[in-house]
């Protein structure tokens, strides 16, 4: 390999664009609610698929729980509370959904809700 290459190579990181932490969770909500969506639509046929988007949808939100249970947390206590409510009914949810009790729907509408916060400039989730 020569040195161009492995110059080229070694920077064509650097030349994608950066990510701010709002685009960053955005891409992480979008990647999860897309599975989410597209596994929920024929449940029994792609259920081990949804098993493994809804464990990372908990993921996710467990994330953020534990972000904004953070004392250090500059979000409002109000908007923090909120989040705080929204990832504890994510995980009751998806037992439910787990246990096909119900339906992953409701999960790809939380999710989408906090996408278009996102998108529109809304605070930092």
């Amino acid at each position: 390999m020569s040195a161009l290459s492995l110059a080229q190579e070694a920077y064509s990181a650097s030349a994608s664009p950066l990510r701010t932490s709002r685009g960053t969770e955005y891409e992480a909500f979008a990647r999860i609610t897309g599975k989410l969506a597209s596994y929920a639509k024929d449940a029994v046929a792609n259920f081990p698929n949804l098993v493994q988007a809804l464990h990372e949808n908990r993921q996710l939100w467990n994330l953020l729980a534990s972000d904004v249970a953070d004392a250090d947390n500059q979000l409002p206590e109000a908007l923090r509370a909120q989040i705080f409510y929204l990832a504890e009914f994510t995980q009751h949810h998806t037992g439910k959904v787990l246990n096909k009790e119900a339906s992953a729907d409701i999960l790809v509408e939380v999710n989408t809700a906090v996408m278009r916060g996102l998108r529109a400039g809304g605070a930092r989730v």
